[in-house]
């Protein structure tokens, strides 16, 4: 899985970190993920045409430490379909930079 990894989150950053996404953003089902929906203006034209599979999300966990995001955007509507695609760089550099924004925001430095 290609990733996007910030570590050594300090605790009590972690915890500032944690509570933003938890308002910011939809928990998954599973502890420390959260769906981070994609800007529509960024979709590949595949992703344009899936209508019955948007909205298109990143996965961000954050544990021990760290935030790992995955670069494959993905659908909550279905386990597979070709829409599912790994981000471009205009979709990766929109991940990067709201990350550092989120960052900034909440005062962590690294």
């Amino acid at each position: 899985m290609k990733q996007y990894v910030i570590d050594q989150i300090r605790p009590d950053d972690q915890h500032r970190l944690k509570a933003y996404l938890d308002q910011k953003y939809t928990a998954s089902a599973i502890d420390g993920v959260y769906w981070v929906p994609l800007k529509p203006a960024l979709f590949k034209p595949i992703q344009a045409q899936h209508t019955q599979c948007q909205p298109f999300y990143f996965a961000f966990e954050l544990a021990n430490g760290q935030l790992s995001c995955e670069l494959l955007v993905r659908t909550q509507q279905r386990i597979r379909c070709g829409c599912m695609q790994y981000a471009d760089n205009a979709q990766r550099d929109w991940l990067m930079n709201l990350l550092d924004r989120i960052l900034d925001e909440l005062h962590i430095k690294l």
